[in-house]
């Protein structure tokens, strides 16, 4: 039976803390069978990895763009390391979350792209595919493919130009599609959405950043006191029903259910991810919530 699988999830952010273990059953009960935990610095690594073994998920191991500031050279060894511990782990899927952010002010450029070229050397040492944070940094990152290919992986939250998507998509990357495609300003999300072959698409929600528009709250009434939606896993299957309908306006495409992109965009996850196949197939063990 074809099932959801959030390929972008940090479980572990504090924002979870007071009702972890229920909203990850919520999202087993929605249809959402498989998560994928990324890290982003090295004192999550540890709990990201057990939060996947505790839930029969997976996860990813790495240094996010926005936690290069204070993170240390010498964690680029110690990720080395405990790749190297956690090599014949099947739950470990990827390098992750890595990459460039050229749009939150404030940050190093020269040191971020230090660590993501590190970390992608990493990626080819241990034969893993990435996860990768792309805002702004498209062209920037690519380059540093070309120079350093791997295997492939998730360009997570894509929003880039289609030429760009196309480039990714080549290099062995499906595009992470969220909630921010069921905002309806989102115009160029939604054409990109419309435009790609079906075969580059896996599902995400960021959780608990990037809520869908039924979650947001404006600046306005969060001065007012009235907090932001926090976004959950369970809300995929919701955020899949708005790409089903913008997908089916589409010129020419086929009518596709949400079933239809279930198990497409499981496949996509499980192509580009391929240490995912044996958890999906065989290897699910029963969650552990509470």
């Amino acid at each position: 039976m074809p099932f959801w699988i959030d390929t972008h999830c940090h479980w572990d952010a504090p924002e979870f803390d007071a009702d972890r273990d229920a909203l990850r059953a919520a999202a087993q009960a929605a249809g959402v069978a498989h998560c994928v935990i990324p890290a982003v610095e090295r004192s999550n690594w540890a709990t990201v990895r057990d939060l996947a073994h505790r839930w029969g998920d997976s996860y990813a191991l790495g240094i996010h763009p926005l936690y290069t500031g204070r993170a240390a050279e010498g964690d680029i060894e110690a990720l080395a390391t405990m790749l190297e511990d956690c090599r014949d782990d099947p739950r470990l899927v990827a390098i992750g979350e890595i990459g460039l952010d050229f749009f939150v002010s404030g940050l190093d450029a020269e040191r971020q792209t230090w660590f993501y070229e590190q970390q992608l050397q990493l990626a080819r040492r241990f034969d893993l595919p990435v996860i990768l944070h792309v805002r702004r940094s498209s062209d920037q990152l690519l380059r540093a493919l070309r120079r350093r290919p791997v295997q492939g992986g998730i360009a997570h939250a894509f929003n880039g130009s289609l030429q760009q998507a196309q480039q990714f998509v080549e290099r062995g990357f499906a595009l992470g599609f969220g909630g921010a495609v069921t905002y309806d300003r989102a115009l160029h999300l939604r054409r990109l959405l419309q435009q790609l072959p079906m075969e580059a698409l896996v599902v995400e929600t960021d959780a608990p950043d990037i809520p869908p528009h039924w979650l947001y709250t404006t600046a306005e009434q969060r001065a007012a006191g009235q907090a932001q939606g926090r976004n959950q896993p369970a809300e995929i299957p919701r955020i899949a029903q708005v790409m089903v309908a913008l997908r089916a306006q589409a010129p020419a495409d086929e009518a596709l259910t949400a079933t239809d992109w279930q198990r497409i965009t499981s496949a996509n996850a499980a192509r580009v991810l391929p240490r995912l196949q044996p958890l999906l197939s065989h290897g699910k063990k029963e969650p552990q919530y509470g």
